[in-house]
C-alpha cells in the first residue's frame, strides 16, 4: 500500500509549536505530532477520518506539552 492524501500543518497548543503530519493507508488515516522544535514525537494516532486522527493526536500531545515545565528567562 502506499500512503495517500498526505498533509502537514503547524499550529500552536499550549504555546508550543506542533507539526501534525495526517495520510491515509488504505481505509484508515494514520497522524504523527511531534514538537517542531527538536522534533520529538509526541503522539502517533489513527483513526477513520483525518479530522479524527489529528484530534487523538493533538489531544495526546496537549496533555503531554501541559506537564512540560517552562523556566522563566531571567
Amino acid at each position: 500500500m502506499k500512503p495517500e492524501q498526505y498533509s502537514q500543518r503547524t499550529q500552536e497548543v499550549n504555546g508550543w509549536p506542533l507539526r501534525l503530519n495526517s495520510y491515509k493507508l488504505g481505509a484508515i488515516f494514520h497522524c504523527t505530532a511531534d514538537n517542531v522544535s527538536p522534533g520529538a514525537c509526541l503522539a502517533r494516532t489513527v483513526g477513520a477520518t483525518r479530522e479524527e486522527a489529528e484530534e487523538k493526536a493533538i489531544a495526546r500531545a496537549a496533555e503531554l506539552l501541559s506537564r512540560t515545565r517552562r523556566n522563566p528567562i531571567h
